[in-house]
């Protein structure tokens, strides 16, 4: 059975070098604001992070390649959540090594694993653990780089507090359907969630649902495609969804609430997951290339 390996803590680095002068939001980097008013956690940031619980590692350790041979082609699909990743490894694999290909998509773990386990994909960029049954299947994990999953709401909501976990749960399972419970409006929480093919979801659902199920009650509505930008444009006044933190922090117009006071950034804040590269086992030549450059990184 395929086990998984921690994330390698250079990467974190080598990403927040890289990524800085983009943008791009890593949680164990970043120093987020503090907003009047709220309890917000000010010691113990997430620049040295507790390891999550993942099992031993027999992922073999790849070597990274001296030469690549020209016209290879490294086919990569899966999470929203690592495209910027992708990209700049893209950009780093293919700068180092002439006459290579990356090509990178972005159209949900679970798309991706499928890609992976018909041959039509190299490698699945995955936010969530593999299932015993995919390790069953041979597919073996190979953990790159960890992030939070935000809570957001739109600027424009008059909700000037964060929110506890529990009232995260209440809210995204129908329990509680009215900013006013949570200390805002009086006005009905539209909640957007993401499709059932994406790992941020399935990983949001065993985080903050305890992996119980999502609510069904009328105010709580699931997007046909797992894409970020689409739910943030839609949350209005009255509306919640989540994604990872990269993905909020980054836009003006909308904002991460706050979680039994921490905001992403923190070690502390709940809602943390490591990020995978997903591979059949044993693992091609291309795959043995770009694992390794990502491996030297160590």
């Amino acid at each position: 059975m395929a086990q998984n390996r921690d994330p390698s803590p250079f990467l974190f680095i080598l990403l927040f070098l890289i990524l800085g002068a983009g943008g791009g939001y890593w949680f164990f980097l970043r120093q987020p604001p503090s907003s009047p008013g709220e309890n917000l956690e000010t010691g113990n940031r997430a620049s040295t992070p507790a390891q999550p619980t993942v099992e031993s590692n027999r992922v073999p350790q790849f070597v990274k390649p001296t030469s690549v041979p020209g016209g290879t082609v490294i086919r990569i699909d899966g999470s929203t959540s690592m495209v910027t990743l992708n990209q700049t490894l893209k950009k780093g694999f293919e700068g180092q090594f002439s006459d290579t290909t990356v090509v990178t998509q972005a159209n949900g773990s679970d798309k991706g694993i499928q890609g992976v386990l018909i041959g039509q994909l190299d490698v699945a960029a995955v936010s969530r653990p593999l299932s015993s049954q995919e390790m069953e299947e041979g597919l073996m994990a190979f953990a790159v780089a960890r992030d939070q999953i935000a809570i957001a709401v739109s600027n424009s909501n008059p909700l000037s507090a964060g929110l506890t976990a529990q009232q995260v749960k209440d809210i995204f399972q129908g329990k509680i359907t009215n900013w006013s419970e949570v200390g805002g409006s009086n006005r009905q929480i539209r909640v957007i969630n993401r499709p059932t093919v994406s790992g941020t979801r399935q990983t949001f659902q065993e985080l903050a649902l305890q992996g119980e199920n999502f609510g069904t009650t009328p105010n709580i509505t699931t997007l046909d495609r797992d894409a970020t930008t689409p739910m943030l444009q839609a949350l209005g006044e009255d509306g919640i969804g989540y994604a990872t933190a990269d993905q909020i922090v980054s836009q003006s117009t909308v904002r991460a609430l706050a979680i039994d006071g921490v905001l992403p950034g923190f070690s502390s804040y709940p809602y943390t997951r490591d990020l995978y590269y997903v591979y059949k086992s044993p693992p091609n030549e291309s795959v043995k290339a770009f694992l390794g450059y990502v491996e030297s990184m160590n």
